[in-house]
């Protein structure tokens, strides 16, 4: 049995289109997943643009951001019945003896492979995920919602993990994207005050981090992050997936502040770092998630506490992964999900 899956095949601008796949095979510790929905990362869209900057095995199915019902179990799988909603981490290959998998922070194996760039994702009808990637979702958690556990894991891993926010903490969200607005909504709920910084282009995304009780600013955050004693803003999270915006942070965080970079960007910097050592500032990388995260954020989302219906732009049938893609990277949505079948 074949079923049409979007399909990254080359390492060239454009180079994606609907591919007839067989139905995949799952070793015995694995599961064959009945994707619900998908949902498209920026990572879906820097592959399809070729302005990406990770190693990709072409041809490769798209997407890891996805929900739905276990179809068939492994030989070797215990504790999970056919028909159980679940959804599934990305850390598809990981190196269990090493260093950083024994500690539980899988996400940095040097050597993890995630679905979508490294194995098949699932912008197609099954895919095959090992069982130690899945965590359950309730009834009542929509699958179109259940689909998005994965970037408000960024989020969370980033702003709770890495950022450390404090109440009444003065935030900077650099990027009205997807992860740059669920950063901002996780910020909130740790009691910051958040501002979501864009450009004019980007009002109709920036008006969406308004409904998570955040300050839309077109331009620049200046005058915002100094408002409260002129020293900066606590924290600036970089979230818009370029390299120049860093320098932006520099100028926004405060004396002993902390910039977050979670946003992507291979190109060269280009300009002096010296701000970093006179303002004294921690500068923190922040990568993928692990299984508490996992935990804890479908917790959020099954209690309604994170919502991530506000940033939901449209549902599309997977013939129509272009539009959904187009409606994405034109910035006229915030993020668009892919229903297989």
């Amino acid at each position: 049995m074949k079923s049409a899956a979007v399909v990254n095949y080359a390492p060239e601008k454009g180079a994606v289109e609907i591919r007839e796949i067989p139905k995949p095979e799952t070793g015995p510790d694995d599961v064959l997943l009945e994707v619900a929905y998908v949902g498209v990362c920026g990572s879906d869209l820097h592959q399809w643009t070729n302005g990406h900057s990770w190693p990709v095995n072409y041809p490769v199915v798209l997407g890891h951001e996805f929900a739905g019902r276990i179809a068939e179990l492994g030989a070797a799988v215990t504790g999970w019945q056919v028909g159980d909603r679940v959804v599934s981490e990305t850390a598809a290959i990981i190196d269990p003896a090493n260093p950083m998998s024994k500690i539980g922070l899988y996400n940095l194996d040097p050597t993890r492979k995630g679905f979508g760039y490294g194995v098949n994702g699932a912008m197609t009808r099954y895919v095959s995920t090992p069982a130690r990637c899945l965590h359950r979702i309730p009834e009542h958690l929509p699958f179109e919602h259940a689909c998005l556990t994965e970037p408000c894991c960024v989020a969370y891993n980033a702003v709770v993990n890495n950022a450390r926010l404090r109440p009444g903490d003065r935030v900077v969200v650099l990027g009205p994207g997807t992860i740059g607005i669920l950063c901002a909504a996780v910020a909130h709920l740790c009691g910051a005050d958040v501002a979501v910084v864009g450009l004019e282009g980007d009002r109709g995304r920036l008006s969406i981090a308004e409904q998570y009780g955040c300050e839309a600013i077109v331009g620049s955050a200046r005058d915002w992050a100094r408002a409260q004693d002129g020293l900066g803003a606590d924290c600036v999270i970089d979230a818009a997936g370029a390299s120049a915006t860093l320098q932006v942070a520099m100028e926004l965080v405060r004396p002993n502040g902390h910039i977050l970079k979670v946003g992507w960007g291979p190109q060269p910097l280009g300009f002096s770092l010296d701000q970093l050592v006179q303002k004294n500032v921690t500068l923190q990388g922040s990568f993928s998630h692990n299984w508490p995260v996992w935990e804890r954020v479908i917790a959020l989302l099954a209690s309604g506490r994170l919502d991530v219906k506000p940033i939901i732009g449209g549902i599309w049938p997977l013939a129509q992964w272009h539009d959904a893609f187009e409606k994405m990277h034109r910035g006229e949505v915030v993020k668009s999900i892919i229903k297989p079948a």
